[in-house]
């Protein structure tokens, strides 16, 4: 049975010229990370305030060092806050930043669509596992 394919509408305007520096790179730059959006949702689920063991706990496979260099990335970008409590032990909450909440809309409808188009994402990965790339009498390049 033969699926019909939605048309995609054709573009009227000049194409975007995607210069370095361009606002389509530099969004994809940032969604291309893939511990940035992750925390970026973690924290847009949880209210847009977490601690530290919390982001830690609803990202598994993250380390506890790559989470760490993340959150100071982000904070560093102004994606994000962090709030220091003069407790013992130490307390530490992040929390989304204005700009950073400007990020949420575009990511969570990514996230949606990934999940609306699972069945084809896992169709991808099996191929790639299926057929890995053999760099053996090879540049390394694909024909």
């Amino acid at each position: 049975m033969e699926r019909s394919h939605q048309k995609v509408p054709m573009i009227t305007t000049k194409p975007i010229i995607l210069d370095e520096d361009c606002a389509p790179r530099r969004v994809l730059e940032l969604f291309s990370v893939k511990w940035t959006t992750m925390v970026l949702h973690s924290l847009h689920f949880h209210g847009g305030v977490c601690r530290t063991g919390v982001l830690a706990r609803s990202l598994p496979g993250c380390s506890k060092k790559m989470l760490t260099q993340t959150l100071r990335e982000m904070e560093r970008d102004g994606l994000i806050d962090r709030k220091i409590y003069p407790v013992v032990p130490p307390m530490v909450e992040y929390s989304l930043t204005p700009m950073g909440k400007l990020f949420i809309e575009p990511l969570e409808m990514l996230y949606a669509w990934a999940s609306r188009n699972n069945e084809a994402l896992s169709k991808l990965t099996r191929r790639r596992k299926k057929h890995p790339a053999s760099t053996e009498g090879t540049s390394g390049v694909s024909p």
